[in-house]
Formats: structure tokens, C-alpha cells, sequence
């Protein structure tokens, strides 16, 4: 029996048994009639049945000394802090109210002191990000003010530390005295950003406002402070004390923050003992949590809570996107009151520990940093490619198939919930609904995609017995030697069907294989390949992919005419690769007959038990369904889990590819009957981006990494930004894939296929 389950016994156990003066104290409660048990109820609504049949036991026997209220008006921690010569008496406080101090007429609750609160008009998002200054520093740093007489303090721990960070400061907005202190802060530091904000959501919503507006873009780490008096705590002064030095922890900083950032598991770091991990802290937060961590496709079990208490910690990159994707605003957040549990912020410190946890990371304490353990460096791809569209663009097909104008971004953008929480439509950022015909776009494409440690886009070449589509983006950019886009083309051969799946439907557009089209596509093709910019990742030999090898009449006469035909064209050997399909397709390719594989998840990675809802064994999980739902959804942590399994890669060929996808959710092409991987975000997908660095580069071919995909918003299988997650996913890819390459071991040709060697 573990150390929980054993301390779950016991607290039942010392709630179930007698004991005449708590049982006295329950009594007393009782008769005053001042228990509120709807009230309490709501704070108590995760506890155990037995517990919440019995709140008045509950109160005397855990509740009060866990701070909860025994009604809307009476603190006990502020019962004590108003009166001092109770502070050492023997009864708990509100049975000292309830038996005497109600009588004597003592304080029991806070009064509002010193200025108050005014509106104010929140700084607008937008704007906020087009006048932020990009990250000067490693470290970000939000501090929030509500008790403006606290700066100075703050100010000395900064002074402080060893590490140069950027200063981001919000002010609860009070009038004068809060301009005036904005100016104080900006004239000591004229780099610092400080906002006055409204008080709403106390220092939680200031920080995710920031966060929303990307302003923490760039930093490796951010740290999260604030004014915390927390009046209905008697050690409230002491116990910010602890909370900010554990983290800023002056001349000490530097080696922490080194260790937080050496800690590929750690997302989130606090100060000692505020790490919380019990569901007694669930108080009456537990369905707003739920519904809050179904934004980022994050599941939660009522039994389990583990967050950081006090709300004051450090941020890894991942994380501070994760918080992002829940989409958050001004509105979600309840104007203050004295709310002591049940509002947005409460259920946001719930939350951020799922977040925090997600994907196998974990919560860590101070002293962890200071013992830690430094771990023995991955290895990092040594060739990074990513599936191409170039359906951005108008062509007369589309038009006569899906209604003039249509355009990847048609689908994208009409796209409608299919679940609780579904986030779509997906829409883009920072690149826009851009066309696909201005070519300089593609350098944009290209500039974003090197920096996050992407060598190649592989192309989709459509090529129907020389019939061409789709294909102005990539011939206006041999036009261009000027944009530096480097690609290499993948024939996507299977045929074109009402239904997006080329597999079933209407077919639109059909691929006849008609005798001789070997030597028609390698002379269509030989043009790109000619031009500087094509790529050749063994050095030597251009590569090319076909995407349904299967479907080809016979796949090894094709192959051989097709490489035949690239020799007459004088391009030598071509480096001849093929996706590894989820459906067999009319004609089995045999082992050898490609260089190398390309897996492309989800193809094949979906098992019968990773289902939550249209699989074999039904439901799952209650998704919340919208009517007429007829599609599938399964589990994006299972198919990352099953990529890595030893399990899985026996079945692989031995020149395979590593594939990954950043997310799946092809709602924007099928609606109703899409098929989703639940639970991608940010989080998740530096977790199979770490897995496929652990367990599957080094037995990669080439050690190359293949990502499925760059652009494939109806299919939410892109790395470009987007409104929810902003440049998460090229974040996390550079984090994993860029910097210095593995060395790529030497080809030496052999036929048409190359032998490596060391």
C-alpha cells in the first residue's frame, strides 16, 4: 500500500472514530445555526461521499485547519489575525466565535483598507504584442501588484539575483497612486514593461493577458510573482517570503534556473512545500478545472490533484504556450470580491498542474534543483524533413468541385466544433490566409522552418499521366532563384475523391498509370531536381517519394523503368523513398525495392484500445458530442506512446524514417465523420519529440527525422502558428532538432541503392 492510499485510510478512519471534543465542536457548530452547508458543500464537492454526507464533521475534523470557510463571511485565519490573544488559545477559531466571540462582538472578516480599486480599460491584446520589444534576455520575469507599498521589496530581491532577466510588472489600477507608480518603475528601468490592469482574476489574469499576447515568446524560462498578502492567512507576510525566495533566490538563481532548464521532465518549478498533491484541495473547483482543461485536450481525474500552491513559480516555453491555448479572457474572469474559492483564477491553479504534468513532465521544489542530476545528452536529427501543400492557392478544379474561390483555407476556416472543448476552426497567425501564388511567401515559409531546425520541405508534385495541379506555387518559385526554399518533390499518385481520403467516393481526379508515364514523370520532374535548391540529404543523390507505392500496377518494373528514365535524363542515381500507408494497397512492394520508408503518423499507430469514442469497443469517455457525430477519436498520448514501443518498431522496415505529427484533426475536410487525435498541444508534443530522440533516431534512416506535416491546416497537421498555440510547435521542434546535426554517415553507391558507412 503506497504512502497515498495509506494516508487516505487514515484520514477516514480519524474522520469515522470518536472524539468527544471535535464531536463536542461539531455540536456547537450545529446549534448556532451559522453553517452554511450549501456553502461548504461547493467547497468540498470533489471529497469522498462519505465526507460530504457529513460537512460539519468534515469542517471540524480537516476543513477549518485546511482554511476552507464554515460560511460565505467567516475566515478563520482572519479571526486570528484580527484578534492576537487568541492566536495561542485552545479552541479552534470559530468555535471560540461561535461559543464566545459573537457575543463579544470580535472582528471575524477583512474590511476593505486604503484605496479602491478602479476600472480601467484593459491594454488590447494586439496591440500589446506589435509594441513589445522581442526577448533582450534568457529570463522573463511578470511581478503583479495589487499592494502597491510591497514594490520596494520586490525591487531589493531583483537587485539581488545574478541572472539578467526582462521585467514585465502589472498594476492593479487604483488611480493616482498606481500612475505614479508605473512611472517610478519605468524611470529606474526604461526597458521594463508595466501595465495597469483592471482587478479581475487577481495577479492570475494580468499574467495569462501577457501570455495571450505572446509577450513571453523567445525567454527559455518565465517566472510568475506577486503582491501575495493572502489576508486570510495568519502567516500570510512569511509565507510570500518563502514562495519568492525559494525562486529568486538571489546570488543562487543563476545554478537553479540552469537546473530547471537541465531537467527535460520538469515543466514547472516552486518554492518547497508548495507543491500540493492531495484532492482534499479540491474545494469546490473541481467541474470549472474540467472544463478549462478540455480547451488544451487535457483529461482529468477527479481522484488525483497535484498543482503549485501559492501561485508563484517558473514557466518552461511548452508550458507558458499550453496556457495559451486555453484561450482565456477578461471576461472568463470574475470581478473581485473576496472569493476565497470557486472563481476562474482558483480553478486556473487546479488546472496549471494538469498542464504541468501533461505529457509524463512533472512539478519541481527548490531543493530538487540544488541536488540535481545532470542527464547524458540526446542525440538530435540529422536531416529534418516536412510534408509540403501548396493548396493555397485558386485553381478552375476547386472551383468546379468545392464553389468558386476555394482554397485550403476554405476548409480550414469554416471548420465546426465536433466535441466539449474542440477547438476548431484552426487559423493561422503570423503568415496569414496567404496565397500561395506570391511567391515570396514561401521564403517566409522557408526562414521560419530553418530556424526551428528544418532542412527540407517535401513537396507534394500532384501528376496525373502528365496532368498537372496545384503546381504554380513550386514553378513560380524556379523562377525565383532569389527565395532560398529547399524542397524536394513527393508524387502524390493516389486518385482525387469527394471525400478526401483517396481511398473511397466520387473520384474527381484519377490516376491511370497509362503505359510509358515512367519516362513522362522523371522528365517532368528532372527540371526541379536540376535546380540548386532541390536537395540531396546523402550529398549525392537527389531524392524523390512516392506516396502510394502500393497503388502502382507493379511497383517493381515501375520502379525500375522510373529509375532508368532519370538516368537517360542525366540526373543519375535518385534517392527513391515511399510512405508507409495505414491500407495495403492492389500490389505489395517488396523489401529493398526503396532506398528508404517515410513514416507518417497516425498511419498505423492507432491500436484498438487507444479509441475514446468510434473504435471497437465504443465509448470510452464522454466527449460531449455534438448530435450526428459519426467519426472517430483516439488518443494522441497513446499513438505517441505506441511510436516508440519496442513493439511497434519491430514491425517497421529497417529504412525507416522516424515520422512524427505535431497534431491530426481533419474536421475542416469531413466534419461530422473526422477522425481526431485527442490530446495534442504543446506539452504532448515535446514529449514525442523528446521519445523520438531517446528511442527511435538512432535506428532511423540516415537518423533523420520526417514530420507530418508543415501545412496541412485541414488536417491540423501543421507546425505554422496559429491563434491557439502561436510558434509552440516550431518552439518545441527547435528545442529537439536544431543546432549542430548528427553527422550523417557516407553513401557509397552500389546500383542504384547507397550503403552506408562510418
Amino acid at each position: 500500500m503506497d504512502f497515498t492510499i495509506r494516508s487516505k485510510v487514515s484520514r477516514l478512519m480519524s474522520f469515522l472514530l470518536p472524539n468527544w471534543q471535535r464531536d463536542r465542536y461539531a455540536y456547537d457548530v450545529w446549534r448556532s445555526g451559522l453553517f452554511d452547508r450549501a456553502f461548504y458543500a461547493q467547497a468540498i464537492a470533489g471529497a469522498n461521499p462519505i465526507y460530504r454526507a457529513f460537512p460539519i464533521r468534515h469542517f471540524t475534523r480537516f476543513g477549518e485547519a485546511f482554511g476552507l470557510q464554515p460560511n460565505s463571511d467567516f475566515s478563520p485565519h482572519a479571526y486570528l489575525r484580527l484578534n492576537p490573544d487568541l492566536q495561542t488559545a485552545p479552541m479552534a477559531p470559530f468555535q471560540h466565535f461561535v461559543s464566545f466571540g459573537r457575543k463579544e462582538n470580535r472582528p471575524f472578516r477583512d474590511t476593505p483598507c486604503g484605496p479602491s480599486p478602479r476600472d480601467i480599460a484593459l491594454a488590447d491584446r494586439r496591440s500589446l504584442a506589435a509594441s513589445h520589444r522581442k526577448a533582450r534576455s534568457r529570463f522573463a520575469l511578470h511581478l503583479h501588484l495589487y499592494y502597491l507599498d510591497l514594490w520596494e521589496e520586490f525591487e531589493a530581491a531583483f537587485r539581488s539575483l545574478d541572472i539578467a532577466f526582462d521585467l514585465f510588472v502589472t498594476i492593479t489600477y487604483f488611480g493616482p497612486e498606481s500612475e505614479a507608480l508605473r512611472d517610478r518603475i519605468v524611470a529606474a528601468d526604461p526597458n521594463a514593461t508595466v501595465l495597469l490592469m483592471p482587478n479581475r482574476g487577481r495577479d492570475i489574469f494580468p499574467f495569462v493577458h501577457l501570455v495571450n499576447a505572446d509577450i513571453f515568446a523567445g525567454y527559455e524560462a518565465v517566472a510568475k510573482i506577486h503582491s501575495k498578502r493572502s489576508p486570510h492567512r495568519e502567516d500570510g507576510d512569511a509565507w510570500r517570503d518563502q514562495l519568492v525566495g525559494g525562486l529568486l533566490s538571489g546570488q543562487a538563481t543563476g545554478d537553479l534556473l540552469e537546473g530547471f532548464l537541465a531537467d527535460a521532465d520538469a515543466s514547472l518549478w516552486v518554492s518547497d512545500g508548495q507543491h500540493y498533491a492531495d484532492p482534499i484541495w479540491w474545494g469546490s473547483n473541481r467541474a470549472a478545472t474540467e472544463r478549462m482543461l478540455t480547451r488544451v485536450e487535457i483529461p482529468m481525474d477527479a481522484e488525483r490533484l497535484s498543482f503549485p500552491a501559492g501561485s508563484m513559480y517558473w514557466l518552461k516555453p511548452e508550458l507558458v504556450a499550453t496556457i495559451r491555448g486555453l484561450g482565456l479572457s477578461e471576461t472568463d474572469f470574475e470581478r473581485e470580491a473576496g472569493q476565497v474559492d470557486g472563481t476562474t483564477a482558483h480553478a486556473f491553479e487546479r488546472a496549471l498542474g494538469y498542464m504541468a504534468e501533461d505529457g509524463g513532465r512533472r512539478i519541481v521544489q527548490t531543493s530538487h534543483l540544488a541536488n540535481r542530476v545532470t542527464g547524458k545528452p540526446l542525440a538530435r536529427p540529422s536531416f529534418v524533413s516536412a510534408f509540403y501543400l501548396p493548396q493555397f492557392h485558386r485553381v478552375p478544379q476547386n472551383d468546379a468541385w468545392w464553389g468558386e474561390g476555394y482554397t485550403e483555407w476554405s476548409a480550414a476556416a469554416s471548420a465546426q466544433p465536433n466535441f466539449a472543448g474542440h477547438q476548431q476552426p484552426q487559423l493561422p497567425t503570423s503568415l496569414g490566409f496567404y496565397d500561395l501564388r506570391q511567391t515570396e511567401v514561401m521564403g517566409e515559409q522557408a526562414a521560419l522552418a530553418r530556424s526551428a531546425g528544418i532542412d527540407a520541405f517535401c513537396t507534394y508534385f500532384y501528376w496525373f499521366d502528365e496532368k498537372r495541379i496545384l503546381e504554380s506555387p513550386i514553378d513560380r518559385l524556379l523562377a525565383r532563384p532569389d527565395i532560398d526554399f529547399p524542397f524536394y518533390l513527393c508524387w502524390a499518385n493516389e486518385a482525387w475523391r469527394r471525400n478526401w481520403d483517396g481511398l473511397s467516393g466520387e473520384v474527381l481526379l484519377d490516376q491511370t498509370y497509362a503505359p510509358g508515364f515512367e519516362a513522362k514523370l522523371a522528365r517532368d520532374t528532372a527540371r526541379y531536381m536540376r535546380d540548386p535548391r532541390y536537395q540531396r540529404p546523402d550529398g549525392v543523390r537527389p531524392r524523390f517519394v512516392i506516396y502510394r507505392a502500393e497503388d502502382m500496377p507493379d511497383p517493381v518494373a515501375n520502379v525500375a523503368r522510373l529509375r532508368q528514365a532519370w538516368r537517360s535524363e542525366q540526373l543519375g542515381e535518385v534517392e527513391l523513398g515511399a510512405v508507409l500507408f495505414h491500407v495495403a494497397g492492389d500490389s505489395p512492394v517488396p523489401e529493398g525495392l526503396f532506398d528508404f520508408q517515410v513514416e507518417m503518423p497516425p498511419h498505423g499507430l492507432v491500436g484498438e484500445a487507444d479509441y475514446l469514442v468510434g473504435g471497437p469497443k465504443g465509448p470510452a469517455r464522454d466527449m460531449g458530442l455534438a448530435p450526428g457525430f459519426d467519426g472517430l477519436i483516439y488518443d494522441y498520448r497513446a499513438v505517441a506512446r505506441n511510436a516508440v514501443s519496442d513493439a511497434y518498431r519491430d514491425r517497421l522496415p529497417a529504412d525507416t524514417i522516424a515520422g512524427i505529427m505535431p497534431s491530426w484533426d481533419n474536421t475542416a475536410r469531413r466534419g461530422g465523420k473526422a477522425h481526431v487525435a485527442w490530446g495534442a498541444n504543446p506539452m504532448t508534443f515535446d514529449r514525442w519529440m523528446q521519445s523520438i530522440c531517446e528511442r527511435r533516431l538512432a535506428s532511423s534512416y540516415g537518423q533523420e527525422l520526417f514530420i507530418n506535416a508543415w501545412n496541412e491546416w485541414a488536417e491540423k497537421a501543421m507546425l505554422e502558428p496559429t491563434r491557439q498555440y502561436g510558434d509552440a510547435n516550431l518552439r518545441v521542434l527547435r528545442k529537439w532538432a536544431s543546432g549542430p546535426k548528427a553527422r550523417r554517415r557516407n553513401p557509397v553507391l552500389t546500383g542504384h541503392r547507397v550503403q552506408q558507412t562510418a
